[in-house]
């Protein structure tokens, strides 16, 4: 008999001043699933279990041994994974208790994991370590970047985690078990395996035990946003074909006759979420608060002296290249110009942000509401830049301006798409939001890269995504230019912030480049990552070089939160 064995540890989501949710996944629906907890593990508690709907491997999983000269997967494959989840309740303020989950087969076979320590929501005043990270998605040095973590801190507090935490959001191996040792759970929970080779040593790292006794927070990134639905295309291939909704519902109206002939809205729902994009991996694997028009997408929740705001901003991204065959930013591939079903409509943006959009009116409530002017740390996180030396904060965050150019015949010669520079949804309408109420430091990502503003007002800006990769920093002093388009009307920056602030120098150990210090870490071999200490209101980022695996965790930033 083949021993059951969990897919993941638990980890913890969603506390309450009395409360905290359990959760972890199992390849088996099983007929109980439970938390033991309490000092001698004298409570228990029975999981809600569900199956995860879109989970899937195809033929470029990195799975079950899978490689080119062994195929497992021929074509996109729902694999059966099963999610459990357990309210634990009645907890005191300030006490943590140790806690165990237990899995049990329908012949009576259980499975236990090692025992972990769950905590209501801290009391206001109880000092904090908070880990700020993004874009972790299977990078090489993520492994590296969270045990570093442990190693260096402890025991966190929290994550929080903006964006891109995975690849492809409906590939199952990337959250759980890749073959390359380091999908998203094992790395942050110390199960990872990752061989990372560095001029002739290899050094294995297993990522840090974290999120077993301490709640994460994520935000959506582009890549937790899988595009149309196929059970024929790769799942990368998935990933990458998204449209707006707008154009989903053109196409309905053309098919709804045939496809939703009882006019049924759930129906008609399904249909333009299969025909659009969708976020249902993502929602299905975290308890977050659904109480926002957006549901778990965007909320707001208090930890400790903390209320952060995590929002839904994000666009997918495509390639900046110009050449005939980029389906890119600015323009389609010139053998689709005829078939708008192959367009890709540009960067268009998931969900909406500006003046008067739902997201919008929630966001201007949530800074109004007592939970966020009293607190003593005002966060906002979100996965899109509004200041950044790195390549995505080109072009402007604004829906794209289709431009069709036609050959005297009638047939279309380009299509292209630009960016008022003027209508940037983040900097003409969310930063001056946040700006007025008072927020302290506004977390982000997506370029791989740490650099770090502040405004006048004194309102931090803090982009602590290079955990494993990078994109580049675009500097006058570096002299590397961004790619973007020669002609279009759209004069985008090539190099420095395009929002026009100037990046802070690192206070305690910047790196050094031809002796001149630099104002960011963008590499493939250090890894950075920025931990919050509440008790003072700190801000400290460590860096790691991962070429020398003996070398000290090096602290080469520190600021504290103000105004």
């Amino acid at each position: 008999m083949t021993p059951l064995r969990l897919l993941t540890d638990p980890f913890l989501q969603l506390p309450t001043a009395t409360s905290v949710r359990v959760v972890w996944f199992t390849e088996f629906a099983g007929l109980e699933h439970t938390v033991a907890y309490g000092n001698d593990l004298e409570y228990t508690v029975t999981a809600t279990t569900t199956k995860l709907s879109h989970v899937r491997e195809d033929q470029e999983s990195s799975v079950a041994g899978q490689t080119e000269t062994n195929p497992i997967y021929s074509h996109p494959t729902y694999r059966d994974i099963w999610r459990h989840e357990a309210e634990v309740t009645g907890l005191s303020a300030g006490l943590c208790l140790p806690y165990q989950v237990i899995s049990t087969e329908a012949n009576n076979q259980s499975v236990r994991s090692d025992r972990f320590m769950l905590c209501p929501t801290p009391m206001v005043g109880q000092p904090l370590k908070i880990l700020l990270t993004s874009d972790h998605q299977l990078k090489p040095l993520t492994a590296a970047n969270l045990q570093k973590v442990v190693e260096t801190v402890g025991q966190v507090d929290a994550v929080f985690l903006a964006g891109d935490l995975v690849d492809i959001a409906d590939r199952a191996s990337e959250w759980f078990d890749s073959d390359e040792g380091n999908a998203f759970f094992p790395c942050l929970q110390g199960r990872a395996h990752y061989d990372l080779k560095r001029d002739g040593t290899t050094t294995r790292y297993r990522g840090g035990a974290i999120i077993q006794s301490a709640p994460l927070f994520p935000a959506l990134g582009n890549h937790e946003v899988m595009g149309r639905f196929s059970m024929e295309q790769t799942l990368g291939a998935q990933f990458n074909d998204p449209i707006p909704q707008a154009v989903a519902q053109q196409r309905y109206a053309e098919v709804a006759a045939q496809v939703n002939p009882q006019n049924d809205p759930a129906v008609q729902q399904a249909w333009l979420k299969d025909h659009s994009f969708n976020t249902d991996t993502y929602e299905e694997l975290f308890s977050l608060p659904a109480d926002s028009p957006g549901g778990k997408k965007y909320y707001a929740v208090s930890y400790g002296d903390i209320r952060l705001i995590s929002l839904y901003v994000t666009n997918i991204w495509r390639v900046p290249s110009l050449d005939a065959g980029a389906r890119g930013r600015y323009r389609e591939r010139d053998e689709d110009l005829m078939n708008p079903d192959r367009w890709g409509y540009g960067q268009h943006i998931f969900e909406p942000i500006s003046v008067g959009s739902p997201q919008y009116e929630w966001l201007q409530a949530e800074l109004n509401r007592p939970e966020f002017q009293q607190a003593k740390y005002k966060i906002v996180m979100f996965h899109h830049p509004p200041h950044s030396l790195g390549d995505n904060i080109v072009p402007a965050y604004t829906d794209p301006v289709q431009t069709i150019d036609y050959f005297p015949d009638g047939t279309i010669k380009a299509v292209r798409y630009e960016y008022p520079m003027e209508a940037d949804y983040l900097i003409r309408d969310v930063v001056p939001l946040l700006e007025a109420a008072g927020v302290h430091l506004v977390l982000y990502g997506h370029s791989h890269l740490w650099n770090r503003f502040t405004s006048d007002s004194g309102m931090h800006f803090l982009e602590t995504s290079n955990v494993g990769n990078t994109y580049g920093a675009y500097t006058f002093s570096n002299q590397k230019r961004r790619p973007i388009p020669i002609s279009y009307e759209q004069t985008y920056k090539a190099m420095g912030d395009p929002n026009g602030l100037t990046p802070i120098m690192p206070s305690i150990s910047p790196l050094m480049e031809q002796t001149e210090p630099q104002p960011y870490i963008a590499s493939n071999d250090i890894t950075v990552f920025s931990i919050l200490e509440t008790a003072t209101g700190t801000v400290s980022s460590y860096r790691f070089d991962t070429r020398n695996p003996d070398s000290a965790v090096v602290k080469f930033d520190e600021f504290q939160l103000g105004r």
